[in-house]
């Protein structure tokens, strides 16, 4: 019996990942057809959306919320900076300087992020999970959700310069500094072994447990594995 439970779940396992790889193709392709990609927002079952360099985008399996809200900043001329979503379907957007349209948030980031808008500051990166873990990251201050986070924050800062970006998932994170990286937890070989060969200047990171990952410079210079 636990070896068809095991079965089972290595089966469902495969089934997922494969759906998501289908899914993912839409991305890819328009990616490749633009020839350049500043960000990407990607989950193993919720979905995927790419960002170029003037404003475009291309999205597939996303929450209807999220593509509504894309649609409208869009129409609106608003530059779309970066885009979280989570596999439980949370998702945030972060456009202009410090504009954010989100669902689903943590509350105490939602507190933080009002804040960060009320005083005008201009917001660079914002990454959170299902589990509540999150990073604000503006051109004057670096925020988390617990002191752990942030001091393991600022021992980077003190190795490695100014922090440019995060991504976190459930079970992992990545700071993206200046002059180097951290890791936490669990972040793909695949990732790792392209941060330290990659000659891009890299200052979006996005990555997933089964070994998927994104990275790209300002410019939309980018790489992937999907």
């Amino acid at each position: 019996m636990k070896r068809n439970i095991s079965l089972i779940i290595v089966a469902l396992i495969v089934s997922l990942t494969a759906s998501a790889q289908s899914s993912r193709k839409y991305i890819k392709d328009k990616i490749d057809e633009w020839g350049s990609c500043r960000n990407v927002a990607i989950t193993l079952t919720g979905g995927d959306i790419a960002l170029n360099q003037t404003n475009a985008y291309a999205y597939s399996g996303i929450p209807t919320g999220l593509a509504e809200a894309i649609k409208e900043l869009h129409a609106d001329g608003e530059f779309i900076d970066d885009i979280q979503l989570t596999e439980d379907g949370s998702w945030l957007i972060l456009y202009g300087d410090n504009g954010f349209r989100w669902d689903g948030i943590p509350s105490d980031l939602e507190t933080v992020i009002r804040q960060y808008n009320r005083d005008q500051e201009v917001v660079t990166s914002v990454t959170f999970n299902d589990k509540g873990d999150w990073i604000v990251i503006s051109q004057e201050h670096i925020n988390a959700s617990n002191s752990s986070i942030y001091d393991w924050i600022q021992s980077g800062i003190d190795k490695y310069g100014q922090l440019w970006a995060a991504h976190l998932t459930d079970d992992g994170m990545v700071l993206c500094f200046e002059e180097g990286y951290k890791y936490l937890g669990e972040v793909p070989d695949t990732l790792r072994n392209k941060l330290k060969e990659t000659s891009i200047d890299v200052y979006r990171v996005k990555f997933l447990s089964d070994g998927t990952y994104f990275i790209a410079d300002k410019k939309g210079t980018y790489a992937y594995y999907m």
